[in-house]
């Protein structure tokens, strides 16, 4: 069977990242983490859809300008959302004068993202590119689901749509936190037709992506200070554990999953996290700044997509899932001889503080 890793020779480097995120993400778990907290959820424009071409926007923007370099210096824009055609990111990439790559992974577009520009910083045909991606809880709830004025009741399996926006900047020198590996994942559908249970939809790809990643690769899961899935949410990751151990592969205390870390456990989100923008902020904050400081050497970042549509969910089609995995190591050696700690609390994994950062 032909590999769907890829190891990266020239290990592009991320120079700059930027995490921008809604009230109520900025009330949760990793709020002294994001860069800009909103103070309203329309972010001061006249319709949801627009705000969520702003925060991408935003988050472009404040990448390169972290990263320190000039968006003339930037050759490529991969970003990619949630909504019909990708359009919070098309529109978002016309106040760019650079190439745009659109992508459609559903919520595992961080990392698609990821992998294909490594790969193109890899194979030297870009020195700086930048991946991004958006989502939003009131977009995504009327395309996906149901008007809001209606204020459905959700069932316990359902999950909040993250409103919030990340993206970095790769490059082929520089200094911070090495993409080192790519595990490409493959579609796989175990026929669950319940648009209110991503987590059960997605887990399925996201075991096989891991099964995929430690066969092709030789690792373990002890080869990692974190082992992160993107938006499986409590019940999604709590059945990768199950389906791993039937595969004979055990995941211990570093691994977790943003849907499940976001939100504190009185935010009232039940299952957890969810979008394109859990783990896209999660990953461009904390995992970063964590990586950074050396506080953590390793980490296998698998956020995972459901390949829905409403047109497909309202046919009675199932809901196949992709997950896609990416290494980032860091560049700075570890103090005191090894890493911190490799446990991550589930519920209470970062400062509960609020950020100063906020419009």
């Amino acid at each position: 069977m032909a590999k769907r890793t890829v190891i990266f020779k020239n290990k592009p480097t991320i120079i700059g990242s930027y995490s921008i995120v809604g009230p109520k993400e900025g009330k949760g778990n990793f709020a002294s983490y994001f860069d800009f907290i909103m103070k309203d959820d329309c972010f001061g424009q006249d319709t949801y859809e627009k705000a969520e071409k702003k925060m991408i926007e935003s988050a472009v923007a404040g990448a390169i300008k972290n990263a320190n370099i000039q968006a003339s210096d930037i050759s490529l824009l991969l970003s990619g959302d949630l909504l019909n055609q990708i359009i919070s990111s098309s529109y978002a990439a016309r106040n760019f004068d650079m190439g745009f790559l659109g992508l459609f992974g559903a919520c595992s577009t961080m990392a698609e993202g990821l992998a294909v520009g490594s790969s193109l910083i890899d194979g030297g045909h870009f020195d700086n590119v930048v991946c991004a991606t958006g989502s939003h809880f009131c977009t995504a709830e009327r395309q996906f689901r149901f008007p809001l004025e209606l204020g459905n009741q959700r069932p316990p399996t359902s999950q909040w749509t993250v409103t919030g926006a990340g993206a970095c900047v790769l490059s082929r020198k520089g200094n911070g936190p090495k993409v080192t590996m790519a595990t490409f994942g493959k579609v796989v559908d175990y026929e669950v037709n319940d648009v209110n249970d991503m987590g059960a939809a997605m887990a399925p790809s996201a075991m096989d992506t891991m099964l995929t990643h430690f066969r092709e690769t030789g690792r373990t899961p002890d080869d990692y200070d974190l082992i992160v899935t993107g938006d499986l949410g409590k019940l999604g990751s709590e059945i990768l554990i199950d389906l791993m151990e039937m595969n004979g592969i055990k995941l211990g205390l570093n691994y977790n999953d943003c849907g499940q870390m976001y939100f504190t456990r009185n935010q009232n989100t039940l299952s957890g996290g969810s979008g394109c923008g859990c783990s896209a902020t999660i990953l461009n904050s904390y995992i970063i700044s964590k990586l950074r400081k050396g506080e953590l050497q390793r980490v296998l970042f698998m956020p995972t997509g459901a390949l829905m549509s409403t047109t497909a969910s309202q046919q009675g089609e199932t809901i196949p899932g992709v997950c896609h995995a990416i290494v980032i190591e860091s560049d700075v050696k570890p103090q005191g001889g090894g890493v911190q700690s490799k446990s991550i609390n589930k519920s209470t994994t970062a400062s509960k503080g609020r950020s100063k950062k906020e419009s």
